[in-house]
């Protein structure tokens, strides 16, 4: 069954294309969640024209993911965590804790495009991706490190 998906669904494909997929799938998960909508030859038509008025709007989005990409590479970001003896964290660094920390550098990123390839349970530097347009991926820079003890 052929579907035009209207947000972006991970392991499928992107907004606006069409997947083939079981029916199944298509009815009891797609489209009652309003990820996607049936292909049928009006809903094909009218993506056609909705991608066609959208192609300069897509081109600037994509620039823009581009330049913010770029700034990002070359941005590191702090992150603060409490530590036992040996320099290993309480618990872990999340993508939660990685978009906090984008924020408050002045980036508003979404914790569900911000892919960790390893679990962050130690002190030091480590590496994360962020998705920021369908062809634009950003490497993105993390220092972990030991959070200063209040003196009181």
């Amino acid at each position: 069954m052929d579907v035009i998906l209207i947000q972006d669904v991970p392991n499928l494909g992107y907004k606006n294309e069409i997947a083939t997929v079981k029916p199944g799938y298509a009815r009891n998960y797609l489209i009652p969640q309003k990820l996607a909508i049936t292909a049928n030859p009006t809903n094909k038509k009218i993506l056609t024209e909705n991608l066609k008025q959208a192609k300069h709007k897509i081109g600037k989005v994509k620039a823009d993911a581009e330049a913010l990409a770029a700034a990002l590479a070359s941005t590191n970001i702090k992150i603060t965590a409490k530590v036992g003896t040996t320099d290993k964290i309480f618990g872990s660094v999340t993508t939660l804790q990685i978009s906090h920390a984008l924020k408050d550098a002045g980036y508003d990123i979404d914790r569900r495009k911000i892919h960790i390839t390893e679990d962050i349970k130690t002190l030091g530097t480590y590496h994360a991706t962020v998705d920021l347009h369908r062809e634009v991926k950003a490497q993105l820079t993390l220092v972990v490190a030991a959070e200063e003890e209040a003196q009181a």
